[in-house]
């Protein structure tokens, strides 16, 4: 039950770190005066919205995909399965490599991330309401269609490419006590948190999820992976089950100190605060920890706390719907 171990987290980390190179941009640490102001805290914003292809998700896609591509013999294809950022992250990330891809999305994928993906030379497949169905689903065609299978979290240099964003925390604040990170299958919280307590133990890790879909926060808590059905939810980047053998969930069992559950106006006032406030488009998910620590600031008063904003990815009419609330 313990995964990766924190060490072997930082090692895959700073082997991303250098590999990634020239393929992703070092987003902005943002200080946010009107948050540290209301909260007593010193905060700062890890703007992952202003990754390419609009999320985090890039830096684990390309830190696979690359690695792949650096076989003395490529593989022909990869699949993989995504409620759209990620799938995004794979295409862009197969961009002249010559390695094909197939990307299974969720029927109920949002149309603009749908349309997004059709500029891109992959295979796209819809199936089930739950992004879990289609990772089984991807699973499967991995092994009859004779391709390599990306998982969205639940690989080891997927996590080590998303454990870069705490490499870029800890050079623009070293003295960080608290990061609150978005949590859907964990690839992100586990990155962050194992490659930060590698180095710094008592830093606290907090996960941030919504209260129509935390699969990972009650799974964490019962000891076990669960399978609960989700609702609906502006934070739809974060939704849906846990692969069953995932490798993230001894991780965050281990590194995740909190789990913070959101409702859905937490998540549409952190959103609408983030648009008047930083000017910054940000998607339910990415607003998760803002809205978690506006929800509850007490415990990081005095502190230097990270929020870690994940992705900008949002349709017109949930934007519009949001705004109007």
């Amino acid at each position: 039950m313990v995964g990766m171990r924190d060490s072997e987290i930082r090692l895959e980390a700073e082997t991303a770190l250098r590999r990634l190179r020239g393929h992703i941009r070092e987003t902005p640490l943002e200080y946010s005066p009107f948050l540290s102001e209301s909260t007593g805290a010193e905060v700062y914003l890890k703007l992952e919205c202003q990754q390419i292809t609009g999320s985090f998700k890039l830096r684990g896609a390309a830190n696979k995909i690359l690695s792949l591509a650096e076989r003395a013999v490529p593989p022909s294809g990869v699949v993989t399965a995504s409620s759209g950022n990620h799938a995004a992250a794979v295409a862009h990330a197969l961009t002249g490599t010559g390695i094909g891809g197939v990307i299974y999305l969720p029927e109920t994928v949002a149309k603009a991330k749908h349309e997004a993906l059709k500029a891109y030379d992959v295979e796209l497949r819809l199936v089930g309401q739950d992004s879990v169905v289609g990772e089984l689903e991807a699973q499967k065609a991995a092994v009859a269609e004779g391709l390599v299978y990306v998982s969205p979290y639940s690989d080891a240099q997927v996590i080590g490419g998303q454990g870069t964003v705490a490499l870029e925390i800890e050079k623009e604040l070293p003295g960080v006590d608290a990061v609150l990170v978005p949590v859907g299958g964990g690839g992100l919280i586990s990155g962050i948190g194992g490659a930060l307590k590698a180095r710094k133990p008592d830093v606290q890790i907090v996960g941030c999820q919504p209260e129509r879909s935390h699969v990972m926060a009650a799974s964490v808590r019962e000891g076990r992976i669960l399978e609960l059905t989700s609702e609906p939810t502006l934070a739809d980047g974060t939704a849906g089950g846990v692969d069953p053998e995932a490798i993230t969930f001894p991780i965050c069992a281990r590194v995740v100190d909190s789990f913070s559950l959101v409702d859905e106006d937490d998540i549409a006032r952190a959103m609408r605060w983030t648009i008047e406030k930083h000017y910054l488009l940000v998607e339910g998910a990415a607003a998760l920890s803002i809205a978690a620590l506006t929800k509850d600031p007490v415990p990081y008063a005095g502190k230097k706390v990270v929020l870690v904003v994940s992705g900008k990815k949002v349709s017109p009419e949930t934007l519009s719907a949001v705004l109007d609330a």
